[in-house]
């Protein structure tokens, strides 16, 4: 049942409106608990919490409204000096700032929201009344001084280590964990729920936005979860301007190559008429230019709206490890395209959680090494030429190659020979081999070896290549090369026979001419020396299922991950910046979309992952 039938733009306006407040809030909160006297965040986060109160009453939300009415009564305290902040008192706001979230989740589905759990209220009015909010037991906590993320707002899944998995979960991903597993205590099946990557989404089997795509509706049964991802975007109007602006010029060009056209018919083509032409054709040619580059910008975002979501995520993860841990935010003006940035969530998730569990150690360890008590935690991007990095780095423990593949041979995912081939780096790049884990013993948090080859995976997705460096001791890097935008890409265009195909450009590394005395066989496959390296020789057509023609002449080394290969075709037409069109309805396999050429021929742009599979797979 519709609870907001007829209302459902305007439900869409607030949840887009207050999803980006709320965010912005967890982002100031996290200041806050650095700065605890700083005025202006007091006023800014108690006026964040007022008008989603606002919007909630329009909306008839009442127990969103009751929420953030307690909140926001709360901050006009802490900012008229009546209370004083504490951590106690800080996992209390956080557990409220995660109810909202939910509550936003049931809104995403048209439902409205039930109350908030008694216990959230009680100490949110516990401490309006100045009283300490109630404590939770926590048992074999390495660093007591450092309370559980929810040590404030008890449920039904609180784990035996004292960490309330169920506030943790929801704070990073809107979602109660309770209606997935029921109400148990058992920290295997809650673990479970938190680990789900294999049998659903990556990070925490759920993708996190500002606005919530996707919810377990509390009231009237469960709503059965899905993806969704935001069809809206926001759009300085500069930006519009330009794209109007470029579109009346177009418009006069095309009606001044009208009038030649009509000239030329009739007869005119004298110089004058042709310099005219080609003049024409000439400003057509960068007028659309600009256009493509000014529609790009309209798609581009900053970061920032991302990156401002972790530092919460490491915060709550930290001190249920009793860790200290601050993760520093570089960059966040650069831009990306939309799209990419919400495809590169589960990634970042992945990664910033490594970076707390695994990455830096306890506090007693880091004193023992002569290291600072807070870990620092840098998640930065930047733009380099047509490519975004994006750099997770840490200072923590480090990784040791031998270690990882040693660990990699015990668990069966590479064989001794394979092991004793490899350099350091190329050991390092064994923690993205699926079911690759250094952990013991397997927890609520990591140790299922889960995680890693799906960054991997959703990375080449984007056309990205990830790299890690790591200094035992000293800490560790994680970088992420993305480029610009998926919407346009560069190619390389081949011929095979009469059809044109693409293969991106970012693999292209050398164009070779083949000649028969420069292959040879390896074990029945044909290969070619370069530079003093055997590669594997993989003609085009055998990938792509046609049956060879003619001896292929040209060979394209292509770089894949960590993998070298030439791929042999029968010539090449050059290179390009294409528009991708997806096949929807049809998708042959190994073909990533189509293209069309500036002759005007069909070219089919090549999915090289897939096409690779193929040939491992036999």
């Amino acid at each position: 049942m519709n609870d907001f039938a007829g209302m459902e733009e305007l439900l869409s306006d607030f949840l887009t409106e207050a999803g980006e407040m709320l965010s912005d809030v967890d982002s100031k909160l996290m200041e806050l608990e650095k700065h605890p006297d700083d005025s202006k965040l007091l006023n800014e986060i108690f006026r964040g919490f007022h008008t989603i109160k606002g919007g909630a009453g329009f909306l008839n939300a009442s127990e969103l409204v009751t929420l953030c009415h307690l909140t926001e009564n709360l901050f006009d305290k802490l900012r008229n000096r009546e209370l004083t902040l504490s951590a106690e008192l800080m996992d209390v706001i956080f557990a409220a700032t995660a109810e909202v979230r939910r509550m936003f989740n049931a809104l995403q589905q048209s439902l409205q929201p039930e109350a908030a759990p008694a216990d959230i209220l009680a100490n949110l009015k516990a401490a309006l009344d100045g009283k300490a909010p109630s404590a939770q037991k926590t048992e074999n906590k390495p660093n007591p001084a450092a309370p559980s993320v929810a040590q404030a707002t008890p449920s039904t899944t609180q784990a035996p280590d004292g960490v309330d998995w169920n506030a943790l979960y929801s704070a990073l991903t809107g979602t109660d964990i309770v209606a997935k597993v029921g109400a148990t205590r058992d920290p295997e099946k809650i673990a479970e729920a938190i680990s789900e990557e294999k049998s659903t989404k990556e990070a925490f089997g759920r993708r996190t936005a500002d606005v919530p795509g996707a919810t377990v509706g509390r009231r009237g049964g469960d709503v059965p979860a899905q993806e969704a991802k935001e069809s809206t975007i926001r759009v300085d109007t500069d930006r519009l301007d330009q794209v109007l602006n470029l579109s009346g010029e177009i418009g006069l060009t095309k009606n001044r190559l009208t009038h030649l056209r009509s000239d030329i018919l009739q007869g005119r083509n004298d110089q004058n008429t042709l310099s005219e032409l080609d003049q024409s054709v000439t400003q057509l040619d960068m007028l659309v230019v600009n256009l493509q580059n000014a529609v790009m910008k309209t798609r581009m975002q900053p970061i920032g709206r991302l990156f401002k979501k972790y530092p919460r995520l490491a915060r709550d993860l930290a001190r249920s490890l009793g860790k200290d841990v601050e993760l520093v935010l570089v960059g966040e003006e650069t831009e990306m395209d939309k799209t990419m940035i919400e495809d590169l969530n589960d990634p970042l998730v992945h990664l910033v959680r490594n970076a707390v569990d695994h990455g830096v150690e306890t506090i007693e360890k880091r004193i023992a090494a002569g290291k600072p008590e807070k870990s620092i935690v840098e998640l930065s991007a930047r733009q380099e030429g047509d490519h975004i990095l994006i750099i997770i780095k840490d200072d923590g423990r480090g990784m040791r190659p031998d270690v990882i593949r040693n660990k990699a041979v015990e668990k069966g995912l590479i064989t001794n020979e394979m092991a004793n081939t490899l350099d350091e780096n190329q050991c390092l790049e064994l923690i993205f081999l699926p079911g690759f884990s250094t952990k013991e013993e397997i927890s609520s948090v990591s140790g299922r070896g889960v995680g890693m080859d799906v960054v991997k995976t959703n990375i080449s997705k984007l056309n990205g290549i990830i790299t890690i460096q790591s200094e035992p001791e000293r800490g560790t890097e994680i970088t992420i090369s993305l480029p610009l935008t998926l919407a346009i890409l560069p190619v390389l265009i081949l011929r095979l026979g009469d059809q044109s195909f693409a293969v991106p450009l970012s693999m292209v590394r050398e164009i070779l001419s083949i000649t028969p005395d420069q292959l040879q066989q390896v074990s029945g496959k044909a290969t070619m020396v370069v530079r003093g390296e055997v590669l594997p020789v993989l003609p085009l057509a055998q990938l792509i299922g046609w049956e060879q023609g003619v001896v292929p002449e040209v060979g394209v080394l292509m770089q894949f991950g960590n993998n070298s290969f030439i791929l042999s075709a029968d010539g090449f037409a050059g290179h390009d910046d294409v528009v991708i069109k997806s096949l929807d309805t049809f998708r042959p396999k190994g073909v990533a979309g189509v293209t069309m050429s500036s002759e005007g021929d069909i070219v089919l742009i090549l999915d090289i992952k897939e096409l690779l599979s193929d040939i491992r797979g036999h």
